[in-house]
């Protein structure tokens, strides 16, 4: 029996599908398919450590080389860990993760499934208040000897449903926007509406009535997001003296930091975060979109 397997695929059985990005590339598949074109080296996987560089080299015939430090370090598998009393229910890491091991909804908390988070690192960098922590869960224990291919097996078929999901949802998406525009315009779309009536006189406010209640519950949810910006800004000051921070933000892909600029673009139109909290003094991480890198700049959270 003839094995119909490419070098793309041979390639790919060996890569921890942490789906991470560090190696440069949006997967592991695109990384795999790189290497077989002869377009990328095959050291450039921190997740996979020297063994897995060592397992590649047996498999493309060439010599054993140590990782490329520019794509990261070996290091202990990390699962990341939400900090309920900041998340702000954004759901940015939510679309950030590959695997889909971040359960949560729009202005809910998140919260992680521990067995399918791969530790990619990749929730980090889009959460606008900083609240998710990279916890080593494995001792010492780095690489392949961190990482089973049991897991490797079910996290590339975690990743598949979530490739299968976006399909779908951008398949639906497609396919509602096409209906809006075959549907012809019904008469009563054009035909002329009738003048609105005048506006009924009412009484002026009274002393302690001025603002409405809108307005009320719309200070109240921008308390409640300043209250939360400020927690994260005094953890933030907090890991930055301790020399600690978010990992992996040095590589985001352009889809990820669009998500960073989007978070940071409704924070502006909400005049949150345009100035230090009083508490942090003059020390304190400034949340302004000055702070923020540019779309051709890395972001570097302190």
């Amino acid at each position: 029996m003839t094995d119909s397997k490419t070098l793309a695929d041979r390639i790919e059985d060996l890569l921890p599908q942490t789906q991470c990005t560090k190696c440069g590339y949006d997967g592991c598949r695109p990384y795999a398919e790189a290497i077989a074109a002869g377009t990328a080296n095959y050291n450039q996987c921190p997740p996979g450590g020297a063994q897995g560089v060592a397992r590649l080299a047996r498999l493309l015939g060439r010599p054993v080389i140590p990782i490329n430090p520019v794509h990261g370090a070996e290091r202990p598998r990390p699962v990341a860990f939400i900090d309920e009393t900041l998340c702000i229910g954004c759901t940015l890491c939510m679309q950030a993760c590959p695997v889909d091991a971040i359960v949560g909804a729009p202005k809910q908390m998140h919260t992680i499934v521990k067995d399918r988070c791969t530790g990619c690192d990749l929730c980090v960098a889009p959460c606008p208040v900083d609240c998710i922590a990279m916890i080593p869960v494995t001792g010492n224990a780095t690489g392949w000897q961190a990482w089973t291919q049991a897991q490797a097996d079910d996290a590339r078929q975690h990743h598949d449903r979530h490739l299968a999901r976006l399909a779908r949802e951008r398949g639906a998406a497609e396919a509602r926007a096409a209906a809006r525009r075959a549907q012809p315009a019904r008469p009563d779309d054009v035909r002329e509406k009738p003048a609105d009536p005048p506006p009924t006189p009412s009484a002026p406010p009274t002393s302690g009535s001025e603002a409405p209640a809108p307005s009320d519950a719309e200070a109240k949810k921008r308390a409640i997001i300043e209250a939360a910006l400020a927690r994260a800004r005094a953890k933030q000051a907090n890991l930055a003296q301790r020399g600690e921070g978010p990992r992996n933000t040095e590589n985001v892909s352009a889809a990820v930091q669009a998500q960073i600029d989007a978070a940071e673009a409704r924070r502006r139109r909400l005049g949150i975060g345009a100035a230090k909290d009083a508490g942090n003094g003059d020390d304190a991480p400034d949340d302004t979109p000055s702070a923020q890198p540019g779309p051709d700049t890395p972001p570097s959270r302190r």
